[in-house]
Parts: structure tokens; C-alpha cells; sequence
């Protein structure tokens, strides 16, 4: 709904019931402890791989930055 006639039927509620409370702001924070639980489990996943395929890793990134500097 459009800003002003959101803030129009506020008022009008306002006249009708007077005790009505302002609504509340949407929180836009988003959902923190969430995001914190993915980020430990991808650091996790990360660090227990690691030792597996780090020899892998070192060899393709040597690869692809001497196809990028050659």
C-alpha cells in the first residue's frame, strides 16, 4: 500500500479508536544468529576438508594464476 494512504488510514483510525497505537517498523536487521550458524559451519566444513585436499587446492590455484600472469 502506497505511504500516504497507509499513514490516511492511520489517521482515520486514530479519530475512530484513540487509544490505537502506532505499528511497528518492520525490523530490517534480518535474521543474525541465522547467518552466524551458516558462516561456523562453512569455517567448519572448511577446516575439517582441508587436510584432505589441500595439495589439490595448492595445485589448482598454482594453475590457474600461471594461466593468468603466462
Amino acid at each position: 500500500m502506497h505511504q500516504s494512504i497507509s499513514g490516511l488510514l492511520f489517521h482515520l483510525a486514530m479519530l475512530v479508536e484513540p487509544g490505537a497505537r502506532a505499528p511497528r517498523q518492520k525490523d530490517e536487521r534480518g535474521d543474525v544468529p541465522g547467518w552466524v550458524m551458516v558462516t561456523l559451519m562453512t569455517a567448519i566444513v572448511v577446516a575439517a576438508l582441508t587436510p584432505f585436499v589441500s595439495d589439490e587446492l595448492r595445485s589448482l590455484l598454482s594453475r590457474a594464476f600461471s594461466m593468468v600472469s603466462g
